[in-house]
C-alpha cells in the first residue's frame, strides 16, 4: 500500500489558515488597521469599494518597511512582534501571529506599496494567491499602503456566501469603530465608494466616542474611574434613560484591544439593576489596563477573546466601579436602605406609635359577583379608581370543568368557550385548560403575532401606510443609517415612509397602523438594535430577520397591564398564527403545567 500523508502546498495551507483570520472583508480591514497601530501612525485612512469585495485599500503614515521586510512580511508566521514563547505572555501590540498578511495574499491580489520615512526609496510588491507577481523599487511614501482587490477571487465558494453589499459594510463600520475608540490619539477616516462616511481627528476618549456615535451621545455619558493594584479602569457609562432595546454600543478594551465578555458585560448589567427599562441595555465604554503578564489574548484566532488571570476580582472592580459612578452622578441608587443597611431612622421624642391603629374594613357578606351595582360599590368603599371590569358569573366559571379545543400546531391546548384570563406579574397570561394551567409570556405572544403579520406583508406586495399629521424625525447615527438606507424598500412594503433628511437624520412620514405616533423613535431605534442582533443567525433569512426585528421593536413591553378583552384578543391572534408555541427567534411562548404536578405540590407536607 501506498503512503497516503504528504506535505501541502503553501499555497493550500494558506488558503485554510485564511478560513480562520479572513472570514469576511471587515477581518481584512481589522488586520490591515491593526498593523498600521503597531507600526505607530498618527493618520490612517481606510478606502473601502462595494463593500470590501472590490477593493479594501488602508494608508498609514507609521514606520514603514525595509526591501527585505515588505517581502517577509508575507510569508507564514513571520512577525516582528515576538522572537520566543516567553513572549506571548507580555504582548502589548495588536498582531503578534505572523499569519494575517499571509492568510490575506492567499485568497486576494494584494499590492503593497512601504518605505521608511529616511529611504531613498520604497518597495513596491504585488502578490495574487500567494504568488509574488512584482517586486521593484518605487517612490518612497514614508509609510505603508495596502491595496487588497477581488477578495476571494481564487475560492469562489467563499466569495458565495459573502452577504449583501450593505451588510459586509457595516461589518467594516463596526471593526473601524473599535480600533478608532481604542486609539483617540490617532486620526481615522473611513470612504466608501468615494464617500467619506467618517473623519476622526486626534482628540480624547469622549470626543472620539461622540465624534462616531454622534452629538447626542455626548449628553448620555457618566465619567467611570477606578485605580486598583490588579488594574485600573477609565472610560464612560451610559444613563439608564438612555439605555437601549437589545444590544448596540457596548465596548471593553484592554490594553487598547477590543474584547468581548460576557462574564465581564454581566457585571455592567448587575449594577444597573432596578433601574432600566425593562429589556434595555445601557451603552458603555470601559478601558481597563492591566499587565499583559496576566491576561492571555492568544486563545482565539480573531483575538477578541481574553482570559484574565483574576477574571472575578476584574468582576467585581467592575461592577462597584459602575455603581459608584451612577450614584455620584445621581442616576441611580447610591444608599440601599433595606433592613441590613445599618441606617436606623429616628422617632420625635415622646412618640410612642400611632395614635389610631388603622382599621381593616371587610364586608362580609359582600360578593362581587351578584351584580354590577354591588362591585363598583365595593371598589369605591376599599378606594379602588380604577377596578378591573366586572363579568358576571365569574364565580361559576372558574370552576366549571373545562372541554377541549384544538390549536393550530398540535402542541398546545385552548381553553373552551367560556374562558378566563389573568395577568400575573403584567408580564404572563394565565388560563385554565382542561390538562391544567397554561401560562402565556404576552410579550413573545404578540412578538410572534407581528411577526407572522408583517412576513405576510412583506410576501403580499401590501403598503398599509398611515400617514402622520406631523412627520417624526429621528437622529441616528452613520450605522444606524446605513441600515435604514439597507432595508428603507421592505420598510415601505410594511408601511413605513422615511425620508432622509441628512447623512444622520431621518424623518418619519407614516408608519403601519398598529403602530401609535409617539412611539414612532423607539421603535426605529429598537428595531435597528434587534435587526443588528439577528445579522448573525443562520436560521432566519433576510425577510424573516426584517419582521422578526419590527415584531420585537413593536412588541407590548413587559410590565404593561392588559384588560380582559385585550388578553383574550392576543390569545385569539397568538392561535391563529401558523407556530403559536414559539417567538420568531425560538424562544417559547406557552407553557403548561399539568394538573397532576400541581396536585402533587398541594399534597406535599
Amino acid at each position: 500500500m501506498p503512503d497516503v500523508i504528504k506535505l501541502l502546498p503553501d499555497s493550500v495551507a494558506n488558503q485554510i489558515a485564511a478560513g480562520e483570520v479572513i472570514q469576511r472583508p471587515a477581518s481584512v480591514v481589522k488586520e490591515l488597521m491593526e498593523n498600521s497601530v503597531d507600526a505607530g501612525a498618527s493618520d490612517i485612512k481606510v478606502v473601502i469599494r462595494d463593500a470590501g469585495k472590490t477593493l479594501i485599500q488602508v494608508i498609514d503614515n507609521g514606520y514603514g518597511m525595509s526591501e527585505t521586510d515588505a517581502r517577509l512580511a508575507f510569508e507564514r508566521h513571520a512577525t516582528s512582534k515576538i522572537s520566543s514563547a516567553a513572549d506571548l505572555f507580555s504582548i502589548s501590540t495588536k498582531g503578534f501571529r505572523g499569519e494575517a498578511l499571509a492568510s490575506i495574499a492567499a485568497v486576494a491580489m494584494v499590492e503593497l506599496k512601504t518605505g521608511r520615512h529616511d529611504d531613498d526609496a520604497g518597495t513596491f510588491i504585488r502578490i495574487a494567491g500567494s504568488k509574488v507577481e512584482v517586486q521593484e523599487p518605487c517612490g518612497s511614501p514614508g509609510g505603508s499602503v495596502f491595496s487588497v482587490k477581488n477578495l476571494f477571487y481564487n475560492v469562489p465558494a467563499r466569495r458565495k456566501f459573502l452577504k449583501t453589499d450593505g451588510t459586509e459594510f457595516r461589518h467594516i463600520i463596526n471593526e473601524f469603530q473599535k480600533i478608532a475608540l481604542a486609539h483617540p490619539d490617532i486620526r481615522f477616516s473611513l470612504t466608501h465608494n468615494e464617500n467619506e462616511l467618517y473623519s476622526l481627528p486626534e482628540s480624547n476618549y469622549r470626543q472620539r466616542i461622540s465624534g462616531i456615535f454622534g452629538k447626542n451621545m455626548n449628553q448620555s455619558l457618566v465619567n467611570i474611574s477606578a485605580e486598583t493594584s490588579i488594574a485600573t479602569l477609565s472610560g464612560y457609562i451610559g444613563k439608564p434613560e438612555f439605555a437601549r432595546k437589545g444590544s448596540g454600543e457596548q465596548f471593553f478594551f484592554v490594553n487598547g484591544r477590543f474584547m468581548r465578555h460576557g462574564y465581564f458585560h454581566k457585571a455592567v448589567t448587575e449594577a444597573y439593576h432596578n433601574i432600566l427599562a425593562p429589556d434595555t441595555t445601557p451603552s458603555y465604554f470601559i478601558y481597563i489596563n492591566t499587565d499583559p503578564a496576566s491576561i492571555d489574548v492568544n486563545i482565539h484566532p480573531t483575538k477578541t477573546e481574553i482570559k484574565f488571570e483574576d477574571e472575578r476580582s476584574i468582576w467585581q472592580i467592575i461592577h462597584a466601579t459602575v455603581r459608584e459612578s451612577l450614584g455620584r452622578f445621581n442616576v441611580g441608587p447610591s444608599l440601599d436602605f433595606g433592613p441590613e443597611s445599618g441606617i436606623e431612622i429616628p422617632v420625635p421624642e415622646g412618640h410612642h406609635g400611632f395614635p389610631n391603629q388603622p382599621e381593616i374594613r371587610i364586608d362580609s357578606a359582600y360578593n362581587p359577583f351578584d351584580s354590577e351595582d354591588a362591585y363598583k360599590a365595593h371598589m369605591t368603599m376599599m378606594g379602588v379608581d380604577n377596578p378591573p371590569q366586572w363579568h358576571p358569573g365569574r364565580t361559576e366559571s372558574l370552576f366549571r370543568k373545562e372541554g377541549s379545543a384544538g390549536v393550530p400546531g398540535g402542541e398546545s391546548e385552548a381553553p373552551a368557550v367560556n374562558r378566563n384570563f389573568f395577568n400575573l406579574k403584567n408580564r404572563y397570561i394565565l388560563t385554565p385548560v382542561k390538562s391544567g394551567l397554561m401560562i402565556i409570556d404576552q410579550r413573545r405572544a404578540h412578538e410572534r403575532i407581528l411577526f407572522e403579520e408583517y412576513l405576510a406583508t412583506l410576501k403580499s406586495g401590501e403598503k398599509p401606510v398611515q400617514k402622520t399629521i406631523f412627520p417624526v424625525t429621528v437622529e441616528l447615527n452613520r450605522e444606524e443609517m446605513l441600515i435604514i438606507e439597507d432595508l428603507k424598500a421592505d420598510l415601505e412594503q410594511i408601511g413605513y415612509d422615511i425620508s432622509m433628511l441628512n447623512p444622520t437624520t431621518i424623518t418619519v412620514n407614516g408608519h403601519p397602523g398598529n403602530i401609535p405616533p409617539g412611539e414612532i423613535g423607539t421603535i426605529i431605534d429598537a428595531f435597528i438594535a434587534g435587526y443588528r442582533d439577528t445579522l448573525t443567525d443562520p436560521s432566519l433569512g433576510e425577510q424573516e430577520k426584517m419582521a422578526a426585528s419590527l415584531a420585537r421593536a413593536s412588541a407590548i413591553p413587559y410590565g404593561r397591564g392588559l384588560s380582559g378583552p385585550e388578553m383574550e384578543e392576543l390569545f385569539d391572534r397568538l392561535f391563529a398564527c401558523t407556530a403559536p408555541n414559539y417567538s420568531p427567534t425560538g424562544k417559547p411562548v406557552i407553557i403548561i403545567t399539568p394538573i397532576d404536578e400541581i396536585d402533587r405540590k398541594f399534597s406535599q407536607k
